[in-house]
């Protein structure tokens, strides 16, 4: 191994954790369905938490890409895990709805100022086309800690692990630590960065969204997320209202979703190098699209769970497409069309809180509905994505 490969691992290894810290903001599926049977609430309530913590993306992630001009994308990133660690810390204090109210607020706003930094400070690691695969990558380790979440939630509400007193919510302070981990190793980590791009306004970041493609990569960002929180949170739903399952059993199913999507992640990482961009999506979106109609008719458990797995793995490499699509098509603005394609996960927002109101009104299938829609978009997608 060369001293430069070296060098290059060294830098990455922080990264990556960065990377799995970015997955804390998934444990909003599986908290959102236990906060909702602690409190008593309607699936349009329980729905507001994930769309609450996603909301944020809309407000700050094209600010976070403009604000990395003026103190880099390093100094970015740590300021995103601070604010993570005071979101994981207070739910250690009680559950009441305004204190989770809070939390899932500054989780997503750590998250959303993440998400715009830690991608392009990526790209200044790799580069090229080696860029794509790496993104995947980053988002396999993402995913580890999002399936983590629920079996953590489970062993923390059932004492198979020591919760000291805080049932399901040991989860909070187990991903805290490790928050506290990565701020240390990323700040002692040297990383060169590219010469910022020119101070930038809001103006000017968000008139990019008048270049077609770049329009069409929010929208399908917003697509993936919305399916990628639909499924996280409807899954265990569907299990609950067609086998009668309790949420500790059907817990498994947000489980299983993430366990795919790893695995989607871990294999794209491969794939991407061998196949192209545009086959490998449309590949994905077509599992997507049999599952999602899997969903609409199936009550045997073993085939929900093979759908949930479809979907897991569908979704797992779109969102690193996309956003690699749309910083090669601008690569010299890649602050601002990072911004962009994170205020994108805005689809966060708008998907559970039409999903809560579909499901309330005619069941789960309602809310299989409306991720359905997202995967039509991108399967229309597909056609735009350059080899």
């Amino acid at each position: 191994m060369t001293s430069d490969n070296q060098v290059k691992i060294f830098r990455l290894v922080p990264v990556m954790l960065c990377f799995f810290a970015m997955g804390f903001v998934d444990l909003v599926g599986i908290a959102s369905n236990y906060v909702k049977s602690d409190l008593q609430l309607t699936d349009a309530e329980a729905n507001i938490f994930p769309s609450l913590v996603f909301f944020w993306f809309l407000i700050f992630s094209v600010p976070t890409g403009i604000l990395m001009n003026r103190i880099g994308r390093k100094k970015t990133v740590l300021l995103s895990l601070v604010v993570t660690f005071v979101s994981l810390l207070l739910p250690i204090f009680g559950e009441s709805y305004l204190l989770m109210l809070c939390s899932f607020s500054l989780l997503g706003i750590g998250n959303a100022l993440m998400q715009t930094s830690l991608n392009p400070l990526l790209s200044n690691i790799v580069t090229g086309n080696k860029l794509a695969s790496s993104l995947t990558f980053g988002q396999f380790v993402k995913a580890i800690a999002s399936f983590l979440a629920p079996y953590i939630a489970v062993w923390g509400a059932t004492g198979a692990i020591p919760a000291f007193g805080l049932g399901w919510r040991v989860l909070f302070p187990v991903y805290m630590v490790i928050s506290i981990l990565a701020v240390f190793l990323l700040a002692s980590t040297p990383i060169e960065e590219e010469e910022q791009d020119r101070a930038s306004g809001f103006k000017d970041s968000v008139s990019l969204l008048a270049r077609p493609f770049v329009l069409l990569s929010f929208l399908g960002i917003m697509c993936h997320v919305g399916i990628d929180v639909g499924t996280n949170t409807t899954a265990p739903k569907i299990l609950m209202e067609r086998l009668s399952m309790s949420l500790a059993e059907a817990g498994f199913a947000t489980s299983l979703y993430f366990i795919f999507r790893t695995a989607g992640c871990l294999l794209g990482s491969f794939i991407l190098q061998k196949m192209s961009s545009k086959s490998f999506f449309g590949f994905s979106v077509m599992m997507m699209l049999f599952a999602m109609a899997g969903l609409f008719v199936f009550e045997d458990k073993a085939m929900i769970y093979v759908c949930i797995a479809l979907i897991g793995f569908g979704n797992s490499n779109i969102f690193p497409i996309i956003f690699s699509q749309a910083l090669l098509h601008v690569p010299d603005k890649k602050n601002e069309v990072s911004g962009l394609m994170i205020m994108g996960l805005f689809g966060g927002t708008v998907f559970p809180l039409a999903m809560g109101v579909a499901s309330d009104a005619v069941g789960q299938s309602g809310a299989v509905a409306v991720m359905t829609v997202g995967v039509i978009y991108l399967l229309a997608y597909t056609f735009k994505i350059k080899r």
